[in-house]
Order: C-alpha cells, then structure tokens, then sequence
C-alpha cells in the first residue's frame, strides 16, 4: 500500500462509478467488468486501512478531550478546596 494518505470521498466516488457501470450493464462484458473488480479490489482495501487509521486518530482526539475535561475538573476541585481554607 502506498505511503500517500487516500482520500475517502474520492476513492468512494470511484467505487460507486464502477458500481454504477454494472447496475446499467443489461450484458456485462465480462473481461471489462475483471478490469472493474480489479481496480475496486485494491481501493477497498486501502479504503478499509485508511478508516482504520481515522476510527484511531478520532478514538485519539476522543481521548485527549476527556483527559482535559478530568484535568480541569480536578483543577476546579484543587481551587474549590483552596478556597474552603479559612485565613
């Protein structure tokens, strides 16, 4: 698989152009419709990783969010707390 990042909404273009050219097939050439399958074969698979890499960078972000939201909590218990002690 290349290094190159793919591009979800190009490549899902791509695929429902080949899926359209055999919806209006009424007699699939079959030699022609190999060339199809072997072109979306590949960009399924590359779609597949590539979501992947998406579902893991969005659980990442995820993530961060809710570690900020613990840390600031905490920082507004830590204050709360200061400000509770009399002088």
């Amino acid at each position: 698989m290349s290094t190159k990042k793919i591009n979800i909404s190009e490549s899902l273009g791509k695929l429902e152009d080949i899926v359209n050219w055999f919806k209006k097939q009424e007699e699939v050439d079959v030699e022609e419709g190999l060339k199809k399958l072997k072109t979306a074969v590949p960009m399924l698979k590359g779609l597949k990783g590539r979501l992947k890499e998406v579902e893991v960078e969005f659980e990442e972000i995820k993530q961060d969010l809710e570690s900020e939201e613990v840390k600031e909590s905490q920082e507004e218990n830590i204050e709360t707390k200061i400000e509770d002690i009399p002088f």
